[in-house]
């Protein structure tokens, strides 16, 4: 029941559920935090983030597609789209990654590259390692962080939460995903099969049993612990009673007894058949330590909402605790002295496998104890030049995951991946960060500039606003927090626009050498990411999208807003017609308004084109020209009329949320829409929207923008970062001056038994993929060299009919494949 005595947070229980709308989840949460602090570490920023995302996600009736759904909808969009390829032309389409993969700090205080949700080390080689970023899927390094590689961007689900290696075989991983799902992969994350659908909670660990690797164990945040005793073909769970479930250790040296702790603590000695439970403990979120250095001691960190709870010790294998005072302090904020933090999702404990009275805890920041947990010593802080001058070590804030492998310390967080190779020594050095060659960033919003050497800036969650010259291949981080929306001067690129949360707003003149903030309207609110657009003839004058349209002489610093429209509620998006920036169009929801007189009087109220409005593109040279993506059906409306009648563009998308849309200068009135898987394109030239996301990963495109003076369109994606490709009629210059043609990709023998040999016209460079008639990937072969032709071994298939899609920078051919 939704009201304002509200006591817990029923609405985290909700989103899991799957059984409530996006509406409802957000009146509770509202309802939960309005009489609540919203500052740091109280979980509402966590909650504006989910909102965001969700709203723009939703379907037609207002919830979250699960994540089997979109499966479902995927395999079936790639059997239409093999089935239909013979009617398809090739396009420019050929995406390349830009990143950012690495930061640079120049004006930001927090820089990172992406979140970390988790961590796997091979035991035989700690240089193997995966490691599962939130929205940006698995990835993996052979070299211990020199390099890295993306697994399953062509996968359905790049969601991940935590990820397992298998003790005995290198090349099987197993990754846990949203709403109950693991997932498994025999062939080095080439391809994945799911082998678990637990429960509607995301499962935030996997620990096999070394010793008998049928064992497995998972925790389901917000539902339970589950064990597989063969291989995860089949889970029973939840195997204890508690209505929530963190953490899954062995005893050191002995995988008979296991260890749980969720609200409560959770001990069997016969490998997971049976359970005891230890209590005396408050019902908040639990996090274990434990170390072969003394396999009777078990550390256990607890929480008390959002912030830290209790420090526990057992000396007798978690048949008593004992709670040793902390005096108060609160190791899960950004100060031990404030109240505040991100606990459970920020929220662990590790120890040292040499050193039983080396404990460290991990919150907004960490701290570690060389007494046994009496005494605990910051050793992180989230800021780069002051955490040098405090002698500590820079690890970005939000701390997700900690664990030791041998004598090293690994930390994931919001920011990426670092270790600690001499956890004893505290220093300005003490961690070094590993996630450089990650492209994970989460972007909210892109921004490009006009000019021939482009510059891209984009903001994005948790990791700031960076920008990127294409002159140099650098990102710069240049604003701190969550960046929002962010724009180049087009009149001088050295000077860009930001925001942060809740309409925050910066600039810089100089390249990001320096930065200031702009002073924000004196009245009113705004959305968590807000709206703010650059007068396209103008260059000195800027909107702010608060619950009004306001307007100010950026020269002047903004540090005078006028009020240009009547009161909305809080805006979702604004946008100018570049051919009359007197025409401008807003929404809130599904509610859009436009101006004709630069708001000298009201805005008009447009008809609703349907459902939430997630953006706005005005045409280049028509002011009434304009398309929306919305969380309708029709996934996209253009109207012709300045929004006064609509048009439905559904025809042929698939059944993905539609996010993003951009308008080509072209005289075919060439349209881009960006989803959540892929980005598609339609003119008047075609009667039916055409696949444009050659060499793209299957990841959220939150944003599209268009650089004319290239004819390349840019891609801001939550979860693998910035992509760029030719448009439709961009310049792109071929080796040969010629795409490919179905004629000149061959597949013999065909019918294949074992063997397929693949050939191409040209020596260059192939994604190969292999899928079933329902459109499920069945091999994947990633940046495979074909010198005139690429052999394959297809004997895993079974005899039947498949597609062979091959995908090169000369366009993409599916054929189809009989197997014998």
């Amino acid at each position: 029941m939704v009201g304002t005595g509200i006591q817990a947070q029923e609405y985290l229980d909700m989103i899991d559920s799957g059984n409530h709308s996006v509406a409802e989840i957000v009146q509770n949460a509202e309802a939960y935090f309005a009489d609540r602090d919203k500052g740091r570490g109280s979980g509402y920023k966590q909650f504006k983030r989910w909102e965001y995302m969700a709203n723009r996600l939703m379907d037609e009736n207002g919830y979250l597609v699960s994540d089997t759904e979109k499966l479902a909808r995927l395999e079936a969009y790639n059997a239409y789209l093999n089935e239909t390829a013979g009617d398809r032309e090739v396009l420019n389409d050929d995406w390349i990654e830009l990143g950012p993969d690495d930061w640079n700090s120049t004006t930001a205080w927090s820089p990172g590259v992406g979140r970390i949700t988790g961590f796997s080390v091979e035991a035989a080689d700690n240089d193997h390692i995966i490691v599962s970023a939130e929205t940006g899927g698995v990835w993996r390094t052979y070299d211990g962080g020199a390099t890295w590689e993306p697994l399953g961007d062509y996968f359905s689900n790049l969601r991940a939460y935590s990820v397992a290696s298998h003790p005995d075989d290198p090349d099987t991983y197993l990754f846990g995903s949203s709403s109950g799902l693991i997932y498994e992969s025999n062939d080095a994350g080439a391809t994945w099969n799911q082998i678990a659908d637990l429960s509607n909670s995301l499962v935030n660990k996997i620990l096999i049993n070394p010793d008998n690797t049928d064992i497995i164990f998972a925790s389901s945040q917000n539902a339970g612990f589950y064990r597989s005793t063969d291989g995860g073909s089949t889970w029973s769970g939840p195997i204890v009673n508690d209505v929530r479930a963190y953490d899954v250790e062995f005893k050191p040296g002995d995988t008979q007894t296991v260890y749980l702790s969720g609200h409560k603590f959770h001990k069997s000695t016969d490998g997971g058949a049976t359970w005891t439970e230890t209590t005396g403990f408050a019902a908040q979120p639990k996090m274990m330590g434990v170390s072969p250095a003394d396999d009777s001691v078990i550390y256990m960190v607890q929480a008390s909402g959002g912030s830290f709870g209790a420090f526990y010790v057992s000396t007798d294998e978690g048949a008593n605790f004992t709670a040793i005072d902390q005096g108060g302090n609160n190791y899960f904020g950004y100060d031990i002295g404030s109240s505040g933090g991100q606990a459970p999702r920020d929220m662990d404990i590790a120890v040292s496998p040499l050193d039983i009275d080396e404990v460290h805890i991990a919150g907004v920041l960490t701290y570690v104890s060389y007494d046994g947990g009496n005494n605990f010593t910051r050793s992180s802080w989230w800021i780069p030049n002051e955490a040098a001058s405090l002698g500590q070590g820079y690890c970005h804030a939000d701390v997700d995951i900690m664990d030791f492998v041998g004598s090293v310390l690994y930390v994931g967080t919001d920011g990426g991946f670092f270790k600690a190779e001499d956890t004893p020594n505290l220093d300005a050095d003490y961690y070094t960060d590993y996630t450089k060659g990650l492209g994970i960033r989460q972007n909210y919003k892109i921004g490009i500039s006009q000019t021939a050497d482009v510059i891209i800036t984009g903001g994005s969650q948790d990791n700031g606003t960076s920008f990127y010259r294409e002159d140099t291949g650098e990102w710069i981080d240049w604003i701190g927090a969550d960046g929002m929306e962010t724009f180049i001067d087009w009149e001088d690129t050295n000077r860009m626009y930001g925001t942060s949360q809740f309409g925050q707003i910066y600039r810089t003149d100089n390249g990001a050498t320096t930065l200031f903030n702009l002073i924000e309207p004196g009245s009113g609110s705004a959305n968590w990411v807000t709206p703010f657009e650059q007068d396209p003839q103008n260059s000195a004058t800027i909107y702010l999208g608060y619950n009004q349209v306001f307007k100010s002489d950026a020269r002047g610093g903004g540090g005078t807003w006028e009020a240009i429209s009547q009161t909305f509620g809080n805006l979702d998006h604004l946008k100018l017609a570049p051919s009359d920036p007197n025409v401008m169009y807003a929404s809130r929801g599904g509610f859009i308004y436009r101006t004709t007189d630069g708001g000298a009087t009201d805005w008009t109220q447009l008809p609703n084109p349907g459902g939430g409005i997630n953006s706005i593109a005005v045409h280049p040279y028509d002011p009434m020209k304009v398309a929306v993506a919305t969380s309708s059906a029709a996934r996209v409306m253009v109207s012709e009329d300045g929004g006064d009648t609509w048009n439905s563009m559904q025809l042929n998308l698939p059944g993905f949320a539609s996010l993003a849309v951009v308008w080509d200068i072209s005289d075919e009135n060439g349209l881009y829409v960006g989803m959540d898987y892929g980005v598609y394109y339609i003119d008047d030239t075609y009667s039916e929207w055409q696949p444009y996301f050659n060499n793209l990963p299957n990841v959220i495109i939150n944003e599209l923008e268009i650089n004319f003076a290239e004819g390349r369109i840019y891609a801001g994606s939550y979860g693998r970062g910035t992509w760029s490709s030719p448009t439709k009629y961009g310049n792109v210059i071929l080796a040969n001056g010629d795409f490919l043609s179905p004629e000149q990709v061959n597949l013999a023998p065909n019918p294949a038994v074992n063997q397929l040999r693949i050939s191409l016209p040209q020596q260059t460079e192939a994604d190969i993929r292999v899928f079933d008639l329902s459109g499920k990937l069945l091999i994947y072969k990633k940046d495979v060299q074909v010198n005139a032709y690429y052999d394959m071994d297809v004997s895993v298939l079974q005899t039947g009919t498949y597609f062979v899609r091959v995908s090169t920078s000369l366009g993409t051919i599916t054929k189809k494949l009989l197997k014998q």
